[in-house]
C-alpha cells in the first residue's frame, strides 16, 4: 500500500482545525465587538471565558480539545509513516476517527448535545487507541 495514503486523513484533521480556529475567532470577534468590552476588560486572564456566552465559549473549547486527543493522531500517522507500516486498516482507522472528529466539532460548535458529542468523541478516540495499541503490538512483534 502507498504509505502516503495514511496522510490525507491527517491532513484533513488539521484543515479541521484551522476551521475551527476561524469559526472560534468569528464568534469571538462578533461577540466582542457587539458587547464593547474595551481592550482592559479583554486582559484580565479568565474574563472573555467568563463572560462569553456557549456559542463563543464551545467553539474555543472545541479549538482546545483539538489539541487533545488528535496530537496522539498526528503522532501515530508518522510513526506508522517512517515504520512503513501504513496499510489499509490504518487508513480506514485514521479516516473513522476523522469523521467522527468533525461530527464531534459540528455538535460541539452548534447545538451542543453533550451525550451525542460524548459518544462521537468516544467513537473518535477508540480508532485512535485502537491505531496505537495495534501499532504497539506489531511493534512488541518485531
Amino acid at each position: 500500500m502507498n504509505q502516503s495514503a495514511i496522510f490525507s486523513p491527517f491532513f484533513a484533521t488539521l484543515l479541521l482545525t484551522l476551521i475551527v480556529w476561524v469559526y472560534m475567532y468569528i464568534r469571538r470577534i462578533t461577540f466582542i465587538t457587539s458587547s464593547k468590552l474595551s481592550p482592559g476588560e479583554l486582559a484580565i486572564p479568565g474574563k472573555l471565558a467568563q463572560i462569553s456566552p456557549p456559542s463563543v465559549s464551545n467553539p474555543s473549547d472545541n479549538f482546545k480539545n483539538l489539541f487533545e486527543i488528535p496530537i496522539l493522531f498526528y503522532v501515530l500517522v508518522l510513526y506508522l509513516s517512517i515504520e512503513q507500516q501504513v496499510d489499509i486498516v490504518y487508513v480506514n482507522a485514521a479516516w473513522i476517527f476523522f469523521g467522527f472528529r468533525v461530527l464531534h466539532s459540528i455538535v460541539h460548535c452548534t447545538f451542543n448535545k453533550v451525550m451525542l458529542r460524548f459518544y462521537l468523541y468516544l467513537f473518535s478516540t477508540l480508532a485512535v487507541w485502537f491505531m496505537a495499541i495495534r501499532a504497539a503490538f506489531v511493534h512488541i512483534s518485531n
